[in-house]
């Protein structure tokens, strides 16, 4: 079954109870409180002939009450405690009243009878309301007064109320039936906007976006929905992003796997014919090692980030010198600073203790400066190594080229190059070597950030936590 008439059927089906549990209750709240209200009267009525016996007989009393009240079809009937009608004796037809010695003896007590039978006074098929009082004469037990009315004007009154309750049923039921309509189109319609925003984002558009009140369930929905699309909108263009840099990787491994694989192949076929003289073999053979070694390093690259993005590599964190470590990369790294015409500084003196896994150190370290030589030309690189609170803290800064802002959120995405023409240089070929620094800062639960200005150079944070401190605390 459709929502729309689930919903109807739901919502009329709720108000028809409504109304029918509320329809019979007050009918017969009606009906109750109308028959009290005569059963009342003819209790006032009874009253009347008391009073009016005071000062005449019985007999007159009753007589002038009843030709009083003939309109309203009252008819008096009393019979003493000896069970003998006395009023009326003239009449024609005699009445048929039976009390049993238990009403009798309830009677002697000043009690009163309210009882509704469906014969009268004369045993005729007819609905009577019947009221019994009891009857004292000089202080002592008389006999009973019975006051009969025909009950035709109470069911007449609750036919009527009820004729009218039924019509209101009906009309309610067309109004509820046309306002659930209304709502439940409503809630349809939403429904369907929805239905229409997902198709859209099967069909690849995640521009689409869903109107929110906050008013209600639907509106949660709808702000999930699009808070959905934004991110699946951010991760398509995350995906479609580094597509176009593994493809522009592919394109650049290529052209960096064919340069050394054709003067690596060159060269074999000069030494094969001897067409390379014997004074130039030595420095044939040197040429073939750099340029293997460079094929190897961008394979590596590629399988490091691999295995450290998959957490594939096992990490020993262990205490060891800092200070030193970083003085001997510095010591290593120097040819390769020199060759750029830059300094490469150590401000730290003091011996600075870290907790990390010592390769890995010196691989996030290592990447970092060789990053930084390649983007600087006739500058400084500063290193230094200070104690933070629970953790250690390396930094790295250069006069460098520096980044913008918005290179400075992409230098992390894999495949990523600040300067794509610097890609033939010795150390920047695969532009793997930031992720792999932010991989395996992660991987030491460290910290890394960076701050940088264009023209300025940049400056690189790294923070490895203590530890024994963690531990201890």
């Amino acid at each position: 079954m459709r929502y729309l008439y689930q919903q109807l059927l739901a919502f009329w089906g709720v108000i028809a109870l409504i109304l029918l549990i509320v329809g019979v209750s007050f009918t017969q709240l009606t009906k109750q409180t109308i028959e009290d209200n005569n059963y009342k009267q003819l209790s006032d009525y009874a009253e009347s002939v008391q009073k009016l016996a005071e000062n005449n007989t019985f007999e007159l009393a009753l007589n002038y009450t009843e030709t009083v009240l003939s309109q309203q079809s009252v008819n008096f009937l009393f019979i003493d405690k000896d069970n003998r009608v006395i009023y009326p004796l003239d009449k024609e037809k005699k009445p048929v009243v039976k009390i049993s010695d238990e009403q009798w003896q309830s009677f002697a007590r000043g009690e009163r009878k309210k009882v509704t039978d469906k014969k009268n006074i004369y045993g005729e098929d007819q609905s009577t309301s019947y009221m019994m009082v009891p009857v004292n004469s000089q202080g002592e037990f008389f006999g009973v007064l019975i006051l009969s009315q025909p009950a035709k004007n109470i069911e007449d009154s609750v036919r009527a109320f009820t004729y009218n309750l039924f019509k209101g049923f009906i009309i309610s039921s067309i109004i509820a039936l046309i306002v659930s309509y209304v709502f439940a189109a409503f809630q349809v319609k939403r429904i369907t906007r929805m239905r229409a925003a997902t198709k859209e984002i099967t069909n690849g558009n995640f521009d689409i976006v869903l109107p929110v009140h906050d008013k209600d369930e639907f509106d949660d929905l709808a702000e999930d929905f699009n808070k959905m699309a934004s991110s699946l909108k951010a991760s398509q263009e995350e995906i479609e992003q580094q597509e176009e840099r593994r493809r522009q990787f592919m394109a650049d491994a290529s052209h960096e796997m064919r340069t050394p694989l054709t003067t690596i192949n060159g060269l074999l076929e000069g030494l094969e014919y001897n067409a390379i003289p014997e004074s130039q073999k030595e420095n044939a053979v040197r040429l073939m090692k750099n340029e293997t070694e460079r094929l190897i390093r961008l394979v590596n690259e590629n399988l490091d980030y691999e295995k450290i993005r998959t957490n594939q590599i096992s990490m020993v964190i262990k205490k060891f010198d800092g200070t030193e470590t970083l003085a001997n990369l510095l010591t290593q790294l120097e040819k390769k600073a020199e060759a750029a015409n830059d300094q490469l500084i150590l401000e730290t003196t003091e011996s600075i203790e870290v907790y990390a896994d010592y390769d890995r150190f010196v691989q996030i370290m290592v990447n970092i400066l060789q990053n930084a030589i390649q983007f600087t030309q006739d500058g400084e690189i500063r290193v230094s190594i200070e104690k933070g609170y629970l953790e250690t803290i390396v930094k790295i800064a250069d006069t460098g080229i520096g980044m913008s802002e918005e290179q400075q959120r992409s230098i992390w995405d894999r495949y990523y190059k600040v300067d794509p023409s610097r890609k033939n240089t010795k150390y920047g070929e695969s532009g793997l070597g930031l992720p792999i620094v932010q991989q395996l800062v992660r991987l030491h639960k460290g910290k890394l950030a960076v701050e940088s200005e264009l023209g300025k150079g940049t400056v690189f944070m790294i923070s490895f936590p203590d530890v024994e401190l963690e531990d201890e605390a």
